[in-house]
């Protein structure tokens, strides 16, 4: 048996005006869903969990079988688990993101997606000025980094992503040690301003890197391993530094595509073919896709629609395809939670999943994969993680 999971980080959403009360995801044209969804297993599943942050480290832990209530550090040790960066026991690591910040509001908390080359630059530079024997910097993807600090697990820190367009001066670090991370947040505004790389981006009308915000803080990750719990080997195919840490600490291989950038311009074919590709060697892929959630954090509806369809026809598709080559196989396509266009953050409701199984070839629902119709089937997993147990052995 091969079995493959399609998250598509973010996708789903709520009724939207503009379509005439449709979610992104009823009104895009994905014709590959609904042909699967007919003959899949499909429901409601919700990912994320009260008292634990809105976001995607919980929404992936969640899918990928594992109780937050058991493993959850935080989401930055998820990060730095990919970057090959080894905790000890009294260290806590920061997601450390390159914002755009505009007369003290969060304008941007993606720096208009810089590039790895650019933010490369930039996170080498402050590590230098900023950087100590209890402070490190570590270079990440884009806009994604993280920094490494003696304590300081009970800070509160608050995402960017959920305060763009608001003024940052009440959502700076609260708790113990939260002066620390205040003041670095504070000298690097500094440090960044005048640098080449923002000379050049503003030069060329790009928002700046202007300064770093520190949050999503933990310490080290150690999840069961699918092979142990399930005798399967597996891999992640991913973008993004949080959902290939979680499957390392899993034993998952981590498959690198050429030209996967965790936004709307990834290489979404090339997903797919590298999944098939590691499929043929393993029995279980993750295969991640942000290009939604991107889209919703930027209240883009066209945009989230482009990347549901980019989905369904380039990646799906492909997929549908060739597991045909596999004598049995399993495909689970859901999100990790929903990220409306018009809230433009993470929120807690229910996301719909299918589950298509090669030995169960019939009709089980009628219409396209929606959140509607998802829900009619009266299937709901309150606790996202037990999901993948009936994925893997239902």
């Amino acid at each position: 048996m091969k079995y493959i999971i399609l998250l598509a980080d973010g996708m789903a959403d709520r009724p939207v005006d503009e379509l005439q009360g449709k979610t992104p995801l009823e009104a895009a044209a994905t014709p590959n869903m609904d042909a699967l969804f007919q003959k899949s297993t499909a429901g409601m599943v919700t990912p994320l969990v009260d008292g634990f942050p809105l976001g995607s480290d919980i929404g992936n832990m969640s899918i990928l079988g594992n109780d937050p209530h058991d493993h959850y550090t935080g989401r930055a040790p998820m990060e730095a688990s990919n970057l090959g960066i080894k905790l000890s026991d009294s260290d806590v690591a920061f997601r450390c993101n390159l914002v755009t910040i505009k007369s003290g509001v969060m304008a941007d908390y993606s720096s208009g997606h810089i590039s790895t080359r650019e933010s490369k630059k930039l996170i080498k530079m402050i590590d230098k000025k900023l950087g100590s024997e209890s402070v490190k910097f570590y270079p990440g993807k884009s806009y994604r980094h993280i920094m490494v600090m003696k304590g300081g697990e009970n800070i509160k820190a608050t995402p960017p992503h959920d305060i763009t367009g608001k003024q940052i001066a009440e959502y700076m670090p609260k708790g113990p040690k939260s002066e620390l991370l205040t003041q670095l947040m504070e000298d690097s505004r500094t440090l960044l301003d005048g640098h080449e790389v923002n000379t050049q981006r503003r030069a060329e009308g790009k928002n700046p890197a202007n300064m770093i915000w520190l949050w999503g803080q933990g310490k080290k990750l150690d999840l069961p391993k699918l092979k142990d719990k399930y005798k399967l080997n597996g891999a992640v195919i991913s973008a993004v530094d949080l959902v290939n840490g979680i499957g390392i600490s899993m034993g998952l291989e981590v498959i690198n595509v050429p030209g996967a950038t965790g936004y709307i311009d990834t290489n979404f074919r090339g997903k797919a073919e590298y999944a098939l590709k590691t499929l043929k060697k393993k029995d279980f892929v993750y295969l991640h896709v942000e290009a939604t959630d991107e889209m919703g954090h930027n209240g883009d509806l066209k945009g989230k629609m482009d990347a549901i369809e980019k989905i369904d026809g380039e990646v799906l598709g492909p997929v549908m395809e060739g597991m045909k080559n596999f004598k049995e196989y399993k495909i689970l396509l859901t999100s990790d939670h929903a990220t409306p266009v018009k809230e433009r953050t993470h929120t807690a409701d229910p996301v719909a999943f299918m589950i298509y199984d090669s030995r169960k070839d019939k009709e089980n629902n009628s219409g396209g994969f929606s959140e509607k119709n998802a829900s009619k089937t009266g299937i709901f997993y309150k606790k996202g993680w037990e999901l993948f147990d009936f994925f893997i052995k239902g």
